[in-house]
This record gives structure tokens, sequence and C-alpha cells, in this order.
């Protein structure tokens, strides 16, 4: 099988891998190559297919700032509608016969010698590039937990990742493990169709009204005749939601506020003192992913739906057996257990200097320089890496930062002939050493276990300050930052 010749390769068709192709070529650079492990373009969004899946972002503030769509059918777009909107994208920048779907990175390694990385699939195929692209972000490989007695279990089981729509719930018999946020919009979906349904909480989270509603023609007309309207609109939104970075870092006493207005919403919905505790988280708002729905609390009124508490003991054939004794018979489970967040290009070896693997350098826990480029790996950098995950704003805002920051390295990288361009070990190591340091008085350090910490604790994936903070330190490089060696 022959080698393909390359001068950059990019994993991943989500907004990161795509629209770092779209300004690729927007610069210049066309000779590149897109691998994409699924049948079709989406990231994310082809992924999370479930039933009720939307996002959690305003429409208008998740697109591309380069690519404005006018007719969103809602305030907070549905899957479907996203996915679509990529694959627009994907279809009017030309980048389909750029892409090989079906194509699973395996390995990377580079070789010093011609400053090239080789990239193997799993099908054997090899794919030599000068720069290699990571887009695959941080919710791209579903977290599945470890039950003792599931392998016996007789019935269907499914992660709301990778959701079987040929399977009927129709009558079925179901629990649903986790209550994070794809479980709250999947939930009231299948509790239409169930005969019951179970869902097993181990921590309560805090919910608020999602300020969704549909878009009237008029509307839309409006936004699509008066592009400067739509950026007004965009902007006014962006400002709101970075203002939400305040409480979880600097004024965390104004997340009081938040908590009444949760507190309030749950018992406007549910009647029940009992299930109100229940429901009642027991740490402090925002520590976890403050969650959006209109639907989720309600649920729970209906007399085959149950929320339970206690903790599993153990899978049995039929059903789950809790600590507490009790059994229940179920004939589906369903995972709605998220990802595994801090578990950062797995399962793909990636190789650098040395012979060393990003496996090697975070066990203790994933950390790159602005997220982006990581010390003895050169010509390697990462969209959504390390700690440049939002709890209060767009991604698509970090990725556009991380994009302009990475053609520059490109521009660098091929006007000088480099055959490395390696972040050096202090820059990385202070930048890293300065996030932590400004997380620990974040609300995210107040105690409470989230997919934001790895198992020793350590916070890899939040951003700590405002964005355009994060958008001014990705600018420009800084070549005093990087060891740079000449192709000889």
């Amino acid at each position: 099988m022959q080698t393909l010749i390359k001068d950059i390769a990019i994993i991943g068709t989500g907004f990161g891998g795509l629209g770092m192709a779209i300004q690729l070529q927007k610069a210049g650079h066309s000779d590149f190559v897109i691998l994409e492990k699924g049948a079709s373009s989406g990231g994310c969004w082809r992924e999370n297919s479930y039933p009720g899946a939307a996002c959690d972002v305003p429409s208008l503030l998740y697109s591309f700032s380069f690519e404005p769509k006018p007719d969103w059918s809602r305030a907070f777009a549905p899957q479907a509608e996203i996915q679509e909107y990529l694959k627009h994208c994907e279809t009017k920048y030309g980048l389909t016969e750029k892409i090989h779907f079906n194509t699973e990175v395996v390995s990377a390694e580079f070789n010093q010698e011609n400053g090239r990385w080789l990239l193997t699939t799993s099908s054997g195929q090899q794919i030599s590039s000068r720069i290699f692209i990571s887009a695959c972000g941080q919710l791209s490989q579903p977290a599945t937990p470890s039950i003792k007695g599931m392998e016996n279990f007789s019935g269907k089981i499914m992660h709301s990742a990778r959701w079987d729509h040929d399977y009927s719930l129709k009558n079925k018999k179901v629990a649903v493990l986790g209550t994070g946020a794809s479980a709250i919009q999947f939930v009231p979906e299948v509790a239409k169709e169930a005969a019951s349904l179970h869902v097993l909480q181990r921590s309560a989270p805090y919910i608020l009204p999602k300020p969704d509603r549909a878009y009237s023609e008029k509307e839309k007309a409006r936004l699509k005749s008066f592009p400067l309207w739509q950026k007004l609109c965009r902007l006014g939104i962006y400002l709101t939601y970075e203002s939400r970075l305040l409480g979880f870092t600097y004024l965390q006493k104004a997340m009081g506020l938040g908590r009444a207005k949760c507190s309030a919403y749950m018992k406007k919905t549910i009647k029940d003192p009992e299930l109100r505790k229940k429901f009642t988280p027991d740490y402090p708002i925002g520590c976890k992913r403050i969650l959006i729905s209109n639907n989720y609390y309600q649920t729970f009124t209906q007399d085959k739906v149950h929320l339970e508490t206690h903790a599993i003991d153990t899978i049995t054939e039929k059903g789950i057996k809790f600590q507490n004794g009790v059994d229940i018979e179920v004939d589906t489970l369903i995972y709605g257990t998220g990802f595994k967040a801090t578990e950062f290009l797995t399962p793909m070896e990636v190789t650098g200097l040395g012979g060393k693997t990003l496996n090697q350098e975070w066990h203790k826990g994933a950390e790159a320089y602005l997220g982006i480029t990581v010390n003895d790996f050169p010509n390697f950098f990462m969209l959504y890496g390390p700690n440049t995950n939002l709890g209060h704003n767009s991604i698509v805002y970090m990725l556009e930062s991380q994009i302009q920051y990475i053609l520059d390295a490109v521009d660098i990288i091929k006007s000088k002939n480099l055959a490395s361009f390696n972040i050096r070990q202090q820059p990385q190591h202070d930048f890293n050493q300065s996030i932590q340091g400004k997380l620990k008085s974040t609300v995210w350090e107040k105690g409470c276990v989230s997919w934001y910490k790895n198992k020793e604790g350590k916070n890899t994936v939040n951003w700590h300050d405002f964005t355009f903070a994060y958008r001014q330190q990705t600018r420009r490089i800084n070549l005093q930052d990087y060891h740079a060696i000449e192709l000889v």
C-alpha cells in the first residue's frame, strides 16, 4: 500500500477540523488531507444523535464567525441541524474530496531525520505529513462504567453517543445510568415510549429552564437581510455568556442567585418534597456543569418514571440490584455517562522525539502550551486540547482562536523551511503552572467529582479565564517560545 504524502494531515471533521481546513485553504495552504473515522462529517454532532440531542449554546453563537447562518430554526439548534450546518461548510468550501472517511488513525510517529509525521490507520494505510493537526476534541471517546455483573445482562445495552436507532424502546423497561447533559435531553424522549423508566442518579445536577424557542420567519428574514443585525445579536449573546465567567471565578458569591433560580424552578415543577430532596445537589453550584432543560423534571411526574439514588450492587441477567437490597427488572440499559474527556487523543498512540509518547508524558494529567502544542512533539498541534474547554461560552470561539495560532505556525514552518518547530519545556511548564494555580480558586475546585478532572484530581479540561484573554494570547506566536530547526 503506497504512502500518501501531504504537507498537512488533519484528524477529525467537527468544528475544529473543518474550520482548520477552511482557513488553511483561504491562506493558500491546499496540500492537506483530512482523516475521519466516521462515514460522514460532523464530529460529536454526528456521534450524538440520540433523541432530543441539541446544543446548550445559542445557535447564533454556536457557528463560525466567517460562515453565519441566518435561518436557524430555534434559539438552541437541534443536533440534526448542527450536523447539516457542518455538512454545508464541508460542501461550500470544497472539502469533501480532501476527506478520507472511514479512516481511523491508530498511531502517529515523528521522524526527526526528515521532519515528518507518519500516521498509520487501522487498515494499514500510511500518511506522511510535515505538519500534524489533531481535531479529535475532548468529547469523542464514550465513557462506560465498570459495574459488577454487567456481562450477565441479557438485554440491550447502548451508550447515548452510540445510539441504536433501529432498536425500538416502545413498551420496553428501561434503566438510564447517568444524569448529565446528554441524559437530561434523552430521558424525556425515552419516557414517551418506554413502559417504565428508572433513572439512576449518582449526583444531582443543577438545572435551569432553557430559554429556547422557535425563530419566526420574520426574524429569520431580518437576520438574512441585515447581516450587521445578526453580528450585533451574536455579539450580544457572546457578551452575556462571557460575563458568566465571573460567577465561576472572581465573583462566586453571585452564584447564589443562580442557585436560587434552580431551587425556584425545581419547586415550581416538582410538588413532591421527597423527590425534590433527591434532586437537590450537595455541592456548590457551578462545580459541575450547570444544565438547562424545560422537560426533564416534568418527566418524573409520571408514575412510570422513577429516580433511583441508591448505589448499584450488581447487574443481573434481568436487571439491577441496588445496595439497599431492592431489585428492578429491566430489558434495556442506556449509558448517559459522558466521555473520557481527560484522556485526550486516546486510543491513538502519538510518538515524538526520543520515542516519547503522549500517554507517557500525560500519565499524571494532560497538559500543553495554550492547549495547542506539546514539548518534544514538533510540528504537532491540537484543537480543543487540554484546558481549553469552557463552562460559560461557545467552544467555537476558542477553536477559531486556536486555528489562527496554528495558521501562524504553518506559515512559519513553511516560509522558514523548518524540519522541527518544537515548543520549549519552560514556556509550557510556566503556562500550566499558572493555569493550575489559578484554577485552584475557581468554583470547579469546591470539592465535587466532575468530568473536568482526572483520577488524580487535576483539572485538565477547563480554561480559567475570559475567552477574549485566550484570543489575545493566541493572536500571534512568540518565536522565542519555540526551538526551530531548519530542514537540511
